[in-house]
């Protein structure tokens, strides 16, 4: 006698109690041989019956594994059947092309979004984002840091192009880790000359200069003890820097490649600060001390008076 035909003299009564019963192993029929030559379809029929209902296959599935076993075994099929087949296994791959480029195009936007910020604040990406303008805005008070590297033209010229960029590129890759660390966003560089804002586009109250004074101090430590000239072990780079707070108006310029841009005699003075600076010192003005002043916590040694082209005769102080 066959195992079907074992099973099938238990009877409908019988059979639906000893599965309700939850024996152990599970009451299963047996599959005869008479399909063993389709292994395919005897694994369908063990999925159908699996105890986790979340394992077993639902009927699109089934049709479709039905009809690939068809097919894969040379079985007769309508015309009909072999239509539907090919349409289901073409909408399969099309579905999984369209999530592998819907992948695609995530992480490159994401990438976009990365460079984006890494050219403009986020505050300003957010907005272009959703399609928005950038208006320009007025900012009461920030402080802007200016720095360069003093001697750098005699340098230049005793390197080679080569040199000069891996040099800076080496700079101001440090300057970048050591800024992440502050409340401050870095504008531009346009050859040795680094400039770094804070109070935008973010105010932060009067913080702007504490956070601009030591970013500015730790830089000066970094290039002392951290930073090594490649092809020039042991010449010493030498930092001037200059600091000031004020008013600005700041925006984004351009459509093609896009910056966000300081206007105002803040920018000026505060390049003027460093230009009139000491190597190895930080150059701050008036502006900036009384705001350090009433932070507490900063030594500034007084430098007398010096005569800035932009603005009125100033008396400026050096930050120990």
């Amino acid at each position: 006698m066959h195992s079907a035909d074992i099973i099938c003299s238990f009877g409908f009564k019988e059979i639906v109690r000893r599965v309700q019963n939850v024996e152990f192993p599970p009451f299963r029929p047996t599959v005869p041989v008479l399909i063993a030559g389709v292994e395919e379809l005897r694994e369908l029929m063990k999925q159908c019956w699996d105890e986790n209902p979340d394992m077993r296959p639902d009927f699109n599935e089934i049709k479709k594994i039905m009809n690939k076993i068809l097919v894969n075994n040379g079985m007769k099929t309508n015309i009909f059947d072999n239509i539907c087949y090919m349409m289901e296994k073409y909408a399969d791959s099309l579905e999984e092309l369209v999530m592998e480029k819907t992948g695609q195009l995530i992480e490159e936007k994401k990438k976009t979004d990365a460079l984006l910020e890494r050219m403009l604040p986020k505050p300003v990406t957010d907005q272009l984002k959703r399609g928005k303008s950038v208006e320009a805005e007025s900012f009461h008070e920030v402080s802007i840091y200016f720095s360069d590297i003093v001697g750098f033209t005699e340098l230049s010229a005793e390197s080679s192009p080569l040199q000069v960029v891996s040099l800076l590129n080496d700079l101001y890759t440090l300057f970048d880790d050591i800024i992440r660390e502050y409340d401050v966003y870095k504008v531009e560089t346009i050859g040795d000359a680094y400039m770094v804002v804070s109070g935008l586009p973010i105010r932060n109250g009067n913080r702007h200069a504490g956070e601009i004074a030591k970013m500015a101090l730790h830089l000066i430590e970094a290039v002392q003890t951290e930073f090594i000239v490649r092809y020039k072990p042991t010449y010493k780079l030498k930092l001037r820097v200059g600091i000031h707070s004020g008013p600005v108006v700041a925006g984004v310029v351009g459509n093609t490649m896009p910056r966000y841009c300081l206007f105002g005699d803040t920018v000026n003075t505060a390049s003027r600060m460093e230009s009139n600076g000491e190597a190895l010192r930080i150059h701050i003005s008036e502006d900036t001390k009384r705001i350090l002043d009433q932070l507490g916590g900063f030594v500034v040694e007084g430098r007398g008076e010096v005569y800035l082209k932009v603005r009125r005769r100033q008396r400026d102080g050096v930050l120990a």
